[in-house]
């Protein structure tokens, strides 16, 4: 993922007091900073552990995470954290401590995997999404945490009860509205390209901050043209193979987790709602040419590591 510029975009961790309702493992997380141990935790995570058979040892995920320069010590921390969010649940098996993942969030990594790998792209005939709610002053902190989580799954704002985003995102926002009780209080439109009094590119500007979106894909596009590989830097578009390695697996999960946010946060717009030098499709492009590159190495690598702990010869 880029760095994003955090003291500029919402932030992604509010306060939180007892009245507030508990995010769901069931809706993607988006409250660890990219780069952070616990987001690169959880990506190398979701990365590994499914094709692992849904377990991992502790000492095996300690091991991957040395690789990405974090200590044991930092790395159970995150991972107490991950429980706590029932991202993962602590499970030994044959005596071996080790963390496996909660339905809940395996329900989770699948949707994320469609975002990150297949972002959506709307077409112009493609239809519209509104949402609109009106929430009591007593609920005010179930109001704030939907309107958050909408933010954070790409939809705009039209106005203060009024949300928009491509009718692809129906049924996460229906999600949200059932995980927060709320669905009784809010109607949903299916419409075609909406009306507006200028041009569709300046309303989409005051619906979405798209600059901010924008500047994610410029700056993962910036820190990702070259990407570290056996020591040497290896453009992603060489064609050069990249040999399996802990260099090349932190390569591969950095760029995951930096790019991770930006499917969610970029509603994927038709062209004309977009300014001309838009840069997703070259950030699109760039990530799809950096997995290609690295996916492989890289789960080799992980391979190499399960196999080494388990005793079994490395072919």
């Amino acid at each position: 993922m880029p760095r994003l510029r955090w003291e500029s975009q919402p932030s992604a961790t509010p306060s939180r007091n007892s009245c507030e309702p508990e995010m769901s493992a069931v809706l993607d997380d988006m409250d660890s900073r990219p780069g952070s141990t616990t987001s690169l935790l959880r990506t190398v995570i979701g990365l590994y552990l499914r094709d692992a058979g849904g377990w991992m040892s502790a000492k095996d995920i300690v091991t991957l995470m040395e690789a990405l320069g974090t200590s044991g010590t930092v790395t159970r921390t995150a991972l107490g954290r991950l429980r706590k969010k029932d991202v993962v649940l602590q499970e030994a098996r044959d005596g071996v401590p080790g963390f496996t993942l909660t339905e809940g969030a395996a329900t989770m990594l699948a949707r994320g995997d469609r975002r990150i790998y297949n972002p959506r792209s709307m077409s112009a005939s493609d239809p519209w999404c509104l949402i609109s709610f009106s929430i009591p002053e007593t609920e005010r902190e179930k109001r704030h945490q939907l309107r958050r989580r909408l933010h954070w799954i790409g939809c705009g704002t039209v106005a203060a009860g009024l949300w928009i985003c491509p009718d692809s995102l129906r049924v996460e926002v229906e999600e949200i509205l059932a995980d927060l009780d709320l669905r009784s209080m809010a109607t949903i439109f299916v419409t075609e390209t909406p009306l507006v009094g200028g041009s569709l590119q300046d309303a989409a500007s005051k619906w979405w901050d798209l600059d901010a979106v924008a500047e994610l894909h410029r700056d993962f596009i910036r820190e990702h043209t070259w990407v570290s590989g056996n020591g040497a830097d290896i453009p992603a578009s060489s064609g050069e193979a990249v040999e399996p390695s802990p260099e090349a697996f932190a390569a591969y999960v950095q760029c995951i987790d930096r790019w991770r946010i930006i499917p969610y946060l970029d509603p994927g717009l038709p062209s004309a709602f977009l300014p001309a030098d838009w840069p997703g499709a070259q950030g699109t492009a760039l990530f799809s040419r950096i997995v290609a590159a690295y996916a492989e190495p890289s789960g080799q690598f992980v391979r190499s590591v399960l196999q080494e702990t388990a005793g079994v010869a490395v072919s």
